[in-house]
């Protein structure tokens, strides 16, 4: 049995940063992403990570979010620097066994209980 806890989700206002951390434990992974969850709105991409450096990024981030980790330690960290009121959501971490499309979230096998991001203007 695989478990994902995140961490790191706050409150802050636009212009700062936040670091999110997923700890998984049980066998390791092949890959692990993030995505986001706005009310009433479907649970979209991210970013991810297949180890042990290959990574991908929905537009909308790119440049101000990084995806990292340590397979080793079993943990994967999203990196939101220059954050926006639209990057308000909750974020779940998620984990494949094999390698999938890992933009969509079908392709995980495995999902934390997500962490809230908030970002005033």
């Amino acid at each position: 049995q695989v478990h994902l806890v995140e961490s790191g989700g706050g409150l802050v206002q636009a212009g700062d940063s936040l670091r999110l951390s997923c700890t998984t434990s049980g066998p390791t992974l092949f890959a692990m992403g993030w995505f986001r969850q706005r009310p009433g709105q479907e649970r979209e991409f991210v970013a991810s990570i297949m180890w042990p450096r290959s990574t991908d990024y929905t537009e909308a981030v790119k440049g101000r979010f990084t995806i990292s980790g340590d397979n080793a330690k079993k943990t994967v960290y999203l990196q939101m620097d220059n954050l926006k009121p639209e990057d308000t959501a909750a974020y779940y971490c998620a984990a494949a066994r094999r390698f999938v499309d890992f933009r969509l979230p079908g392709g995980y096998d495995y999902w934390g209980q997500g962490t809230q991001v908030t970002v005033s203007s």
